[in-house]
Order: C-alpha cells, then sequence, then structure tokens
C-alpha cells in the first residue's frame, strides 16, 4: 500500500533540526500532540515491550524545568560559564512544547537491551517526523541532563526507566533556518555487499 508517497518524501526528505532558540509560540495543539505520539508508538517494538516513555512539559512547567536543570548544571560544576546556563533558561522558556523522553529497559526480557533503546530512538525519530509533517520545528537535545539520574528522578521516570534527552517543539521563529537539510554524499556511507 503507497501512502501519498510523495508528500510522505517531501516530508522526510526537508526534516531538519532546528535550533531550540528558533523555536516560538504557537506550539502543537493538543490533538496534533496527541497524533505525533501516536507516530511514536508506531516504531519497530521487537517483542511489543513498548519502551518508549514522553513527560510533556509545557506552560510554567517549562519555567520549574529550567530551574531544575540549571540548579543541576550547578551542582555539576560549580564554574559552569554564565553563558551556558542561561541558553538552557532561555531554551526551556522559548520553545512552546519540550517532551522528556525515555527508555524503559525490561531486563528480564529475552529481547537484547540495545533492541529495546533502538525501539524507543526510532520512536523519538517519528516523533519528530510527526512534528513535522503538522508544520513545527523540533531538535532532540541530549547531553549532562538529559543522563542525569537527579533530573531523572523530578521527572518522575520509574528505576528501570531512563532519559534519552528533551525534544523542543514549536513553530519556527527564524528565516534564517535552511529549508532543506544539507544532502550528503553517500559514498562512504553505503556501499554494496556481494559475498
Amino acid at each position: 500500500m503507497q501512502i501519498e508517497g510523495s508528500s510522505a518524501l517531501e516530508a522526510l526528505l526537508s526534516r531538519r533540526s532546528v535550533p531550540a532558540l528558533q523555536l516560538s509560540e504557537p506550539g502543537p495543539t493538543p490533538e496534533q500532540i496527541a497524533t505525533a505520539i501516536d507516530a511514536a508508538l508506531c516504531a519497530p517494538d521487537h517483542g511489543a515491550l513498548k519502551p518508549l516513555r514522553m513527560v510533556l512539559i509545557r506552560g510554567d512547567a517549562r519555567a520549574r524545568l529550567s530551574q531544575l536543570l540549571t540548579r543541576r548544571m550547578l551542582e555539576r560544576d560549580p564554574a559552569i560559564p554564565p553563558g551556558k546556563i542561561d541558553k538552557t533558561r532561555r531554551m526551556l522558556t522559548t520553545a512552546p512544547l519540550v517532551i522528556a523522553v525515555g527508555a524503559r529497559v525490561a531486563v528480564s526480557s529475552k529481547v537484547p537491551e540495545l533492541e529495546q533503546l533502538f525501539s524507543a530512538a526510532a520512536g523519538v525519530m517519528n516523533l519528530l517526523n510527526a512534528f513535522h509533517a503538522l508544520g513545527y520545528g523540533a531538535i532532540w537535545l541530549t547531553g549532562a541532563n538529559a543522563y542525569d539520574p537527579q533530573v531523572a528522578e523530578s521527572l518522575r521516570f520509574a528505576a528501570d526507566e531512563r532519559t534519552l534527552g528533551f525534544v523542543y517543539v514549536g513553530t519556527v521563529a527564524s528565516s534564517n533556518i535552511s529549508p532543506a537539510p544539507r544532502r550528503l554524499e553517500r559514498a562512504g556511507v553505503v556501499r554494496d555487499w556481494t559475498g
């Protein structure tokens, strides 16, 4: 079954990460968020374990997350440059929607842990593609805050869950964003194997 091939492919080929500081209101509606989450849940999932976890952070909760992350940054490194703290604050209060993404790893499953993480990551990619198809910009960012156990606990990730980063979503606010990602050369990336 072909699903509006050209428009689906155009969306995939034009998706790019948009810097969080270039995302602004309006953000996606509750219905659009639900659609993007449904797309995320369509990712490959060996064993039907549903490892992907998402925590939606909107409205005033973004400022509270900003306080948490900047506090943890200073606790981990008191000498951190003020510019990094300021950038974190601004990113979290500029993008109208932040989604903490994570994975629940079922250690007792026959499905290897790595495959469960791959499934969660594929779900995040579907989430990014869905928001792009809906007309929003988005970016998936990781880093020390994404992997901080105290941040994970504050976001109420369970003991068997781990954070994989933060997805920032909003309307692209800058006209300086290129309309499509740079095309990469396939040479060096793809090769044939003939046995």
